[in-house]
């Protein structure tokens, strides 16, 4: 699964900057072992800190030089799934895009989960309706019911006002 994609050079010392996609950068540490690029070659993290945002800086084992990081610009960096063991209740992104989004009460279907955006309070999950439109809905337990991976769906109970009727009405047909 993506971890992560290098960015930019950091320094003289072979560091590169790395957009993060886990909750912290130190997780890109926590692996033995993460893989690069389209051949997920198999590379060693010594270290990573944080550095703004979702960026993070990671010096990678054997590479020594801006020259050598210069070659990792705009790879990849991958982990086994493996390799990490998730909470209960704890989904991987990856593998709750595409999900089908049913409502509680009415059984409707609508839509599928296309991304989730981390605000650091809750995620707020989005879902592409048939008809294309954009509805979104924060992941809380009040709205957010049951995620079933297996099965493929998710069941929502919306809070009243938080998708727009009209919206809702032009996917009924």
């Amino acid at each position: 699964l993506e971890i992560g994609k290098i960015t930019k050079l950091q320094g003289l010392k072979g560091e590169v900057r790395v957009q993060y996609y886990c909750d912290e950068p130190e997780m890109l540490c926590e692996f033995e072992t993460l893989y690069l690029g389209k051949e997920h070659s198999p590379v060693r993290p010594k270290k990573a800190r944080y550095l703004k945002a979702d960026v993070a800086v990671l010096k990678i084992e054997g590479i020594d030089t801006p020259e050598a990081a210069e070659m990792l610009i705009g790879k990849m960096l991958y982990f086994d799934r493996d390799d990490m063991e998730l909470p209960e209740d704890t989904w991987f992104i990856q593998d709750v895009i595409g999900l089908d989004v049913y409502d509680a009460d009415t059984g409707r279907l609508y839509g599928k989960v296309d991304d989730i955006y981390q605000n650091g309070t809750a995620d707020v999950y989005s879902i592409k309706t048939p008809s294309g439109a954009q509805l979104m809905f924060p992941a809380i337990p009040e709205v957010l019911l049951e995620t079933d991976i297996e099965a493929g769906k998710i069941v929502i109970r919306p809070l009243e006002g938080l998708f727009d009727p009209e919206v809702i009405e032009d996917d009924k047909d």
